[in-house]
């Protein structure tokens, strides 16, 4: 398999993308993704039938702006399909504000609803908890490709979950092909 993702030109692929998940595992290896790149490249290789991106936007009261958002409009205006949702608001046991937010089943819903018109379905994720939902998705004899990494530290791709593919990439062996080297922090 030397295409990209090990896409092929006569499969209809769908890319579904779990948002937090894969910039942690970017950043850890430290790029970031260069979204239009990553659709150019798979829009050549395959019958894209839709990428997804999947994120928690936090809305803060106090602010009208969430650093997400300028993402979240430019895939949504090239050619992504933008599944979003609000974080929850809580206050921890020690009276810290926190946010919470997960957009997994939303994920594993639309993955299962779009299946019987997939050859091959690619998961943006390391999370093991999708584990589950790729055994079922492959019951149905689509070809299923996971992008995570395990050689960032911590490891990102879990164990479980790269026994259960078709196919493993390592994001890191990806980043000459799609990544950009991310900017570095201001210390304070």
């Amino acid at each position: 398999m030397n295409s990209f993702l090990g896409l092929r030109e006569q499969e209809k692929t769908a890319f579904f993308i779990d948002g937090a998940n894969l910039y942690k595992a970017a950043r850890n290896l430290g790029f970031d993704i260069d979204y239009k790149s990553l659709l150019s490249k798979s829009q050549n290789s395959c019958q894209l039938v839709r990428a997804s991106y999947y994120t928690a936007i936090q809305e803060d009261r106090d602010q009208d702006y969430s650093p997400l958002r300028p993402l979240v409009d430019w895939l949504d205006y090239n050619g992504y399909t933008m599944v979003t949702k609000t974080t929850r608001e809580f206050t921890d046991s020690m009276g810290k504000k926190r946010f919470k937010g997960s957009t997994d089943v939303e994920l594993v819903v639309d993955m299962m609803l779009l299946a019987d018109r997939l050859d091959h379905l690619v998961l943006f994720s390391g999370n093991g908890d999708f584990r589950r939902a790729i055994e079922a998705i492959q019951s149905k004899g689509v070809r299923v490709s996971v992008v995570s990494t395990v050689k960032s530290s911590p490891p990102m791709a879990s164990d479980e979950l790269r026994r259960q593919v078709d196919s493993f990439f390592d994001l890191a062996d990806l980043e000459a092909s799609i990544g950009r080297r991310a900017p570095q922090r201001k210390s304070r």
